[in-house]
């Protein structure tokens, strides 16, 4: 048996569960958590950026400063659920419920963790703790604007660790330390609506967008980056809205997204999609326009010290040996790698926003006792 203190995450992850923090609503999960760390000493702050709220929390006064990072929002649950997905419950071993898996369950570990390490000791250093309620939402004024804040302020973060679901096959089998950037872009080519049998009296924009998503997708953008596949670009849809067979419309749009490595920078690829569709509208006397509906840019962390601490914590808590990668979506590490190394480490991604989210209960506590071996590993 383990003499070292052990706190059960479970039933803090329950009560965060039914908070029902879809963003940007916080439902009282920050309060839960502000009083939670409170409890064990740690300083806390609130920062409310428009209709959103976030928490941040330290422990200590010196360096090195470790920071948890997370979100304690939620998607909305959608329908369908063989239980409540706001009143958790445990069956099969399996803990049911929105935020199961993404990610309230990961915070609640980390809390229980930095718990169960403070009772051993003060670390001769600094725990800290940014948590958001806009991370599933725009991400506009969440993670983003504390970092700001806190600079402001002069508060130093020296490595974070955020607790999105990066496993696959088995928790602890993945740690992200680094992400793709995306890009989401809606291209509009205005013409002008005719007869088909008198073509020279229009401008069909359906040629000239077709014409400009062939050179876009022509183009390899690279053969890879450090870390990372080659990137890509994928046209999504298609739209024109023209119910007749005889009317050249005068609209047409289309949707793209990149998903593009650190060899990329979200306004370098705009730049150059704005210039394929300006000259392809330019051919056919059409007009071009772009509307940028997101974008986020990629982040990587290098192999190294931190890492591999990392990943020799997963391997005593979950008995093998994790992968670094840089496959999935987006997360506030992209946010947090201008500040400090950044990597992610949580429980199985596979039921991440579905109906019926689920994981299993011991996998939660081990991640807790994983976090634990990390502070441990960071301090010692």
């Amino acid at each position: 048996m383990d003499p070292r203190p052990f706190t059960d995450p479970l039933p803090l992850a329950q009560a965060l569960m039914r908070r029902a923090s879809v963003t940007p609503v916080e439902a009282g999960v920050l309060d839960l958590a502000q009083g939670e760390l409170e409890a064990l000493g740690f300083r806390v702050r609130r920062y409310k950026f428009g209709a959103v709220d976030n928490l941040y929390a330290r422990f200590g006064e010196s360096a090195p400063n470790f920071c948890f990072a997370g979100h304690l929002d939620v998607v909305p649950p959608g329908e369908g659920w063989t239980s409540d997905p706001f009143a958790p419950e445990v069956r099969g071993g399996m803990l049911y419920g929105r935020g199961a898996a993404d990610m309230k369950t990961a915070i609640a570990a980390m809390i229980t963790a930095s718990k169960d390490f403070i009772a051993e000791g003060a670390p001769r250093g600094s725990i800290s703790f940014l948590l958001t309620c806009d991370e599933e939402g725009p991400a506009v004024d969440g993670t983003k604007r504390v970092l700001e804040a806190l600079k402001a302020e002069g508060e130093r973060i020296d490595h974070c660790l955020v607790g999105e679901p990066t496993s696959e096959d088995k928790v602890g089998d993945t740690i992200k330390n680094g992400r793709r950037g995306s890009l989401n872009v809606v291209l509009t080519m205005e013409g002008k609506q005719g007869h088909v049998a008198y073509p020279h009296r229009a401008v069909n924009p359906v040629t000239p967008l077709i014409e400009a998503l062939a050179a876009l997708q022509a183009r390899e953008l690279d053969h890879g980056a450090p870390g990372f596949d080659a990137s890509n670009l994928e046209v999504t849809s298609v739209d024109v809205g023209n119910a007749a067979h005889n009317v050249i419309p005068q609209r047409a749009t289309a949707k793209l997204n990149i998903r593009f490595n650190t060899h990329h920078s979200a306004e370098k690829l705009v730049e150059w999609i704005e210039q394929i569709t300006a000259q392809a509208a330019a051919r056919a006397g059409a007009k071009a326009s772009l509307n940028v509906t997101s974008r986020s840019v990629a982040f990587y962390t290098e192999p190294g010290a931190f890492t591999d601490l990392l990943i020799a914590a997963v391997s005593e808590s979950f008995g093998h040996t994790p992968v670094l990668a840089t496959t999935g979506g987006t997360s506030d590490a992209r946010f947090i790698k201008d500040v400090c190394p950044v990597a992610e480490l949580g429980l199985r991604n596979e039921t991440a926003h579905m109906v019926d989210e689920h994981v299993a209960v011991e996998d939660v506590r081990t991640l807790a006792r994983c976090y634990q071996a990390v502070l441990r590993r960071y301090f010692g």
